[in-house]
This record gives C-alpha cells, sequence and structure tokens, in this order.
C-alpha cells in the first residue's frame, strides 16, 4: 500500500476506533446497575464519565483493537478489552492530575476532576474506574474461554500496578526530590513502568485475543516496548516544545518540577534521534509477526506517535 493510502487507513481506523470505544464506555458508564451492584450514585458516576468520555485520541483501545485485528480477532472481545485499558488510563490521569501529585487544573483542554468536583470525588472516581476495569474483563461477555480472561487480568493487573504504571509514577515523585537525579538507565525504567507499561499491555493483550504463537507474542511485545518508549520521549518532547492551548494541558511542567525525562538529560536533538531510532525498532518488530502487509496500519501508528503534536 502507498505510504499517503497507509496513513489515510490509519487516520480511519484511529477515528473508528475511538468512536466504537466512547459508544461502548458511554453504555458501561450508563446508570443502570448491574448484576451485584446496588446502585451507581448519581454524583460519582457523573465524574467517572466527565473522566473517561468526551476526549482523547483512544490510542490505547486503538492498539487493542488493531493488534487483536492482527491475529484475525474482531468485535466484543476486543473493544471491551479496549475499554478496560482506557478506564484505567483515565483513572491514571486523575489521579495524576490531583494536588498531592501533579497539581494540574487543566486536562484535555477543560478543568480537571478535582476542579470541576473535588478531590475527594476525584479520588473516587478514579478508584471506581480503575476497579470497573477489572469488573469488564473478568466479564464473560469479554471472552468465553475464563483462560483467556484470567491470562487479560493477570497481565493488565502487572501493567498498571506495583511493577507497572504506579510504581512507575511512585518513582517518578520520587525523583523529584532526590538529592541526586536519575540516571539514564534509571529515566528509561522508570518510563517503561509509568507510561511503558499500559502501551505494551494493549498489543499484548491483541496477542491473547488472537491466540498468537509464542513467537509472534514475543515479536509483538517487542514493538509494544518500543512503541512505549518512543510515545514517552515524544511526550517529553511535547512538554519542552509545546503549547498549553494546542496540548490541552500545562506545557512545561517537566522543567518546572524537575522530573526525569531523556529530553532533560539528553538534549532535545539527541532525543529526537532517539525517538526515530525506536520508531524503527518497533516496525522491525512487526516484521517477525510474519503477517506482512496485515502490520501495516500498527507500523503507522509508532509513525504517528513520534510525529504527534498533542
Amino acid at each position: 500500500m502507498p505510504t499517503d493510502a497507509r496513513a489515510a487507513d490509519f487516520r480511519r481506523r484511529l477515528d473508528h476506533a475511538a468512536e466504537a470505544t466512547e459508544t461502548a464506555l458511554d453504555a458501561l458508564l450508563g446508570s443502570g446497575a448491574l448484576p451485584g451492584e446496588i446502585t451507581r450514585p448519581s454524583r460519582l458516576l457523573e465524574a467517572m464519565r466527565y473522566s473517561t468520555l468526551g476526549g482523547g485520541k483512544r490510542l490505547r483501545p486503538f492498539l487493542v483493537i488493531e493488534s487483536a485485528r492482527l491475529f484475525g480477532v474482531e468485535g466484543a472481545s476486543a473493544l471491551r478489552t479496549a475499554c478496560a485499558l482506557e478506564m484505567i488510563h483515565c483513572y491514571s490521569l486523575v489521579h495524576d492530575d490531583l494536588p498531592a501529585m501533579d497539581d494540574d487544573d487543566l486536562r484535555r483542554g477543560r478543568p480537571t476532576c478535582h476542579k470541576a468536583f473535588d478531590e475527594a470525588t476525584a479520588i473516587l472516581a478514579g478508584d471506581g474506574l480503575l476497579t470497573f476495569a477489572f469488573d469488564v474483563v473478568a466479564d464473560p461477555a469479554t471472552h468465553e474461554d475464563a483462560g483467556v480472561r484470567a491470562a487479560l487480568v493477570l497481565a493488565l493487573a502487572r501493567a498498571a500496578g506495583l511493577g507497572g504504571m504506579v510504581g512507575g509514577q511512585a518513582l517518578d515523585l520520587q525523583a523529584e526530590t532526590a538529592s541526586t537525579p536519575l540516571t539514564q538507565a534509571e529515566t528509561l525504567r522508570m518510563q517503561a513502568m509509568k507510561t511503558g507499561a499500559l502501551l505494551r499491555f494493549a498489543v499484548d493483550a491483541g496477542a491473547m485475543l488472537g491466540g498468537a504463537n509464542p513467537g509472534q507474542a514475543r515479536a509483538v511485545a517487542r514493538y509494544g516496548d518500543a512503541l512505549g518508549a518512543a510515545f514517552q520521549i515524544a511526550d517529553d518532547i511535547l512538554d519542552a516544545e509545546g503549547d498549553t492551548a494546542a496540548l490541552g494541558k500545562r506545557a512545561g511542567k517537566d522543567a518546572e518540577r524537575g522530573k526525569a525525562t531523556l529530553v532533560g538529560l539528553l538534549g532535545l536533538d539527541a532525543a529526537r534521534a532517539r525517538l526515530d531510532q525506536l520508531v524503527n525498532e518497533a516496525i522491525t518488530a512487526l516484521q517477525d509477526t510474519g503477517r506482512g502487509d496485515a502490520t501495516g496500519v500498527l507500523a503507522e501508528a509508532a509513525q504517528f506517535v513520534a510525529a504527534r503534536r498533542s
């Protein structure tokens, strides 16, 4: 497929995944209580919906949907897993924005959850999204095979928890007040946990749903690792160079808070060179899946991550 056509196909699929995810999240976060629930408090539900609906590129859901599609799986299994992952991502943003952490007032161009509601409601909204994500994955509606559901739950917990995203956030906060700055290796490890773990889960989940063989699963995991690292460097570059209005969140906060970034350690030029290298690594990894031209949209996603402006 010509480059321009592949880029157009990627944008179409990204938009389609975003629309499908929005519709599914809207339904999942409805007011009707599920079996086993007693009621859904209206203010808490409103805060959860405010923090989840109506914004974002939905890159993580797209990666779940397209990696599953790479191995022949489409439909509810991939979409529900994608929604669960997006709930985890959105909960993390709600908590990251709190005064006790990054203390941000703006997210996706509008007030953060604790500003729109209050801190206690924001904490509970994040808690609710985190818990509901595992509810969605564990539900038989996500996959008829209990073994697949259990594998997804375990992988998502590992990616989101102590040795993944939450642990990475803890390391990031510690680095702000440490007597010595993080080394490059320590920074890469922290970023692989805080940002990369959920992005890797997105493609790992697709491989699980699609029954990828071990070699294919390893190739997809390498792609996810490279993509996650590229995403973080691109984010750091945007924070250093970007505009608050374009980003939809406060720009320049990394340097302001003394956060550990590759831009801070290496400088912009070296960071951009590393970004290009990671994109190439991601695309090369896809070739080892043996899926040929079917990997084109995921290869384009790596290019998109590097070139994004918000």
